[in-house]
């Protein structure tokens, strides 16, 4: 895999637990961990965008 620059989340206040990202190609995101690096999530902006507005969504117990 080439090499990318990756970026650290501006919301990983320290060293470990930090999310990376990096943008290969357009349209493309690529996140990994500090605790994994070699794991690596591979998604569209669309994708990722579909995600976090699901995340954000408030969930109600029944």
């Amino acid at each position: 895999m080439p090499n990318h620059v990756w970026q650290k989340s501006t919301y990983s206040p320290d060293a470990s637990n930090c999310v990376y990202i990096t943008t290969p190609a357009p349209n493309t995101i690529r996140l990994r961990e500090s605790d994994t690096p070699d794991t690596i999530l591979t998604t569209t902006t669309e994708g990722l965008r579909h995600l976090i507005r699901a995340l954000q969504k408030p969930t109600y117990d029944s």
